[in-house]
Parts: structure tokens; C-alpha cells; sequence
């Protein structure tokens, strides 16, 4: 690896950690939804795009988009894109890294013209922390921001549409936030956030699938009461139901592997010592690559969740949240990302993803690829989330060859 290589991958790394010091929370990195600290952001993206050649502008939806001109002005648009929200106390790579190495691709283009045009998108909104509706970013540019969608609210209860008026943007401006017909295909680069790359000490994965997703929020309702007078056999324990059904969703989960099923957030109220829980909220994701396995599995573990309630006479309010089917990426897409790793000396395989990404929002509009790094010690929505220098030079010149494939294939459609 030259100095050079070395220099764009050691770049690459610190503008991530640039980015991540952009926060709400002192000393960690949080940054949901349209939040302050995302005007920062979009002030240091703006300047390494519009350094790059890019124009830039950030459209209604929150997501800042630099666009790089191809020979021709009617000429067709590849999308290199990732997000730029995170979860509480968040690593410095999750969506950012993607951002920063699309910027550094168009870098290294140093103002040479392709057959197509290539626009920058980081997206505003993926993480769904703020609204529990994830993808927000993605579903604009592929104009499916509904009026019920932007009616949702946060915990202060501020809708969506206020938090766009709150950011200085427009909410009537969101049709042109759909990306033109002219758009070819998608890529994005993300870190694996898992232990498979590392495991088999490979730098590169290449995505086929994304596995489905459910999501629901479930509610149990018993009766709060004295927690020294109150005999167990006469409680309306909404804690033991709920403490009972998140064992059923783990011992259910590790007797289906591949299947994944997580219970990631719990509320309690009134949340005394001395008091009977009587209403617990709990949040309820399901992931699998098989649709009719996803489905099936979490049919059987809400069914886990109604046996628990009632057994102790406690009431269950279950809200769907997401159901999104598995998403297969673009085959043709994959050999390409393929023959140009192997092209750059890059060991890579082919990886199903059971992170839900962007990717899975756009490819059944646009045909979409992603490439994925190794995660150390496969860590991720932790603040000790890390890149290998040596993995994003590999992403970066694995992009580089995928990017003149496409140019010779639009040159050849040119020539037709």
C-alpha cells in the first residue's frame, strides 16, 4: 500500500470522528432525527462536497446531496449514499463511513467527468429513534412520505412535519426530493456491524440479501399496587408478564437460528421500589432472510407474549411498527463489486446482511449493491465501533474499479 492510499484511508477515518464529536450528548455521539447538532454536519459535508466539484443542497426532507456533473447533462445518475443520524451513544462509523467515503471517491475522480452522473446523498434519518419510523431519509427520495407519516410524533410530541419547519425546511418542497427517472443504479458502503468478515479475517463483504424486518410495541397493562401488602396469587403483575414473555422471545429465537428476535427497549411506570409495575412497554424485533419464517416466528412469539399476559390477568395492546419484506440486491450489481475486488486485490464474499440499510428502501425502485467493511471484534451501535485503515483503502479501491466498470458499460451504451 502506497503513502498515498494510506493518507485517503487515514482521512477517511478522522472525518468519521469529525462528524461523530457533532452531538447533542456531551461525550458521547447522539444524533437522532433533524436534531441542532445536524446543521454542524451538514456544514463540514458541505465543504468537503463542494471542495470535491459537487453542487450542493439539502432538500425537504433533511437528507444534503452533492451532485457531480457527468460529460453530458442529460446523462444517466449512479447514487452513492448512507445516513448520518445515529443511535444513542453511538460508534463514529455507522452510516457516517459511507458518507465520508462517497466524498472521498468523487475526490478521487479530481474533477474528470464519467458518462454518468454520481450523486452524494447523506440521508437524514435511518436509525428510527426519534419517531420509531425508520428510513425516513430513503423513503423521500423514493416518494413514499406519506400525510400519516409526517403526522407521527416524538416524545415531545413534535410531528415530523414540525421537525422539518423547526430545521428551516419545507415540507410542501418534498416531490422534489424524488430522485430523477434517469437514476441507473445504487451503492452504498457500510461496516458489516457483526463478527462474520472478522471471523474469516476478510476485509470486504458483498451483500445479496437484507434480511426482513418486524417491529411492533407491546403494552402490558396490569394493576399497580402496594408491593408489601399486596399477596403475589392477588397481583396484576405487568413486569413478571412482560420479564416472562422477553425469556419466551430469547429461548425461541436461539431454538430457530439463523432467526434473530430482540427486546431492546423496556418502560415501567410508575417505576417505584415499592410499587407493583402496572404497565410495561416493550419494543419487539424480529429479523430473518426467509419472509414466511420472520412471519412465522413472530406470530408464535406474540402468541408468547398474549399466553404470559394472561396467565397473570394482565391486558396486551400489541402495535405494529414495520413489517418489511427481505430484499434481494442486483445480481448484476454484485458480479460487479465482485470482479472489481478481486480486480484491486481485495478478498471479499458475498454476505447476508441482517441489519435493515437505505439499500433495502431503494432497491426495489433502483438497482441497488452494497459493500460492506469488517467491524472489529464485530462491534456496532457501540461507542467502541471501529474501521481497519487497511479495510477502507481496500473499500475505497474496490469503489474506485467498481465506478470504471460502469464508466466502460455507459460508454459502450454511448456507442451503441
Amino acid at each position: 500500500m502506497s503513502v498515498t492510499f494510506t493518507a485517503r484511508a487515514t482521512r477517511v477515518i478522522s472525518r468519521c470522528r469529525q462528524l461523530a464529536a457533532c452531538t447533542e450528548v456531551p461525550g458521547e455521539t447522539t444524533r437522532p432525527f433533524l436534531v441542532p447538532s445536524m446543521h454542524q454536519v451538514h456544514g463540514l459535508v458541505r465543504n468537503w462536497m463542494e471542495a470535491a466539484g459537487m453542487t450542493v443542497h439539502v432538500d425537504a426532507m433533511g437528507n444534503i446531496r452533492g451532485l457531480y456533473p457527468a460529460t453530458t447533462p442529460e446523462a444517466p445518475r449512479l447514487i452513492l449514499a448512507s445516513h448520518l443520524d445515529t443511535v444513542p451513544n453511538a460508534g463514529p462509523f455507522d452510516g457516517v463511513l459511507g458518507v465520508v467515503v462517497a466524498v472521498t471517491l468523487i475526490e478521487q475522480l479530481h474533477g474528470q467527468p464519467l458518462p454518468y452522473a454520481i450523486e452524494v446523498i447523506g440521508f437524514s434519518e435511518e436509525e428510527g429513534v426519534r419517531y420509531a419510523k425508520p428510513f425516513l431519509g430513503s423513503l423521500a427520495v423514493v416518494g413514499k412520505i406519506t400525510r400519516e407519516i409526517l403526522a407521527l410524533t416524538d416524545n415531545e410530541g413534535i410531528t415530523i412535519e414540525q421537525a422539518l419547519l423547526d430545521f428551516n425546511l419545507d415540507p410542501t418542497q418534498l416531490p422534489d426530493a424524488i430522485l430523477p427517472q434517469n437514476t441507473f443504479a445504487y451503492l452504498e458502503l457500510h461496516i458489516e456491524q457483526g463478527p462474520v468478515l472478522e471471523s474469516e479475517d476478510l476485509p470486504l463483504g458483498i451483500v445479496d440479501r437484507i434480511a426482513g424486518q418486524t417491529r411492533a410495541q407491546l403494552i402490558f397493562t396490569g394493576q399497580a399496587n402496594h408491593a408489601g401488602t399486596t399477596p403475589m396469587h392477588l397481583r396484576h403483575d405487568a413486569m413478571a408478564a412482560a420479564a416472562e414473555w422477553i425469556t419466551a422471545v430469547e429461548d425461541y429465537a436461539s431454538s430457530h437460528q439463523p432467526l434473530v428476535a430482540t427486546v431492546g427497549k423496556v418502560e415501567t411506570l410508575p417505576g417505584a421500589t415499592n410499587v407493583i409495575p402496572g404497565k410495561v412497554t416493550a419494543s419487539l424485533d424480529v429479523r430473518h432472510a426467509d419472509d414466511a419464517i420472520r412471519k412465522t416466528a413472530a406470530a408464535s412469539i406474540l402468541q408468547c407474549a398474549k399466553t404470559a399476559a394472561e396467565k397473570r390477568g394482565v391486558q396486551l395492546t400489541i402495535n405494529p411498527q414495520l413489517d418489511h419484506p427481505a430484499v434481494p440486491l442486483n445480481s448484476r450489481l454484485i458480479t460487479m463489486l465482485q470482479e472489481a475486488a478481486a480486480h484491486a486485490g481485495h478478498r471479499s464474499r458475498t454476505i447476508t446482511s441482517g441489519a435493515g440499510h437505505d439499500a433495502m428502501i431503494l432497491a426495489p425502485v433502483i438497482p441497488s449493491a452494497m459493500l460492506f467493511l469488517r467491524s472489529p471484534a464485530g462491534l456496532s451501535h457501540h461507542r467502541d465501533e471501529n474501521v481497519l485503515p487497511q479495510d477502507v483503502e481496500a473499500a475505497i479501491a474496490t469503489a474506485m474499479e467498481f465506478l470504471a466498470r460502469l464508466r466502460d458499460d455507459k460508454t459502450k451504451d454511448t456507442h451503441a
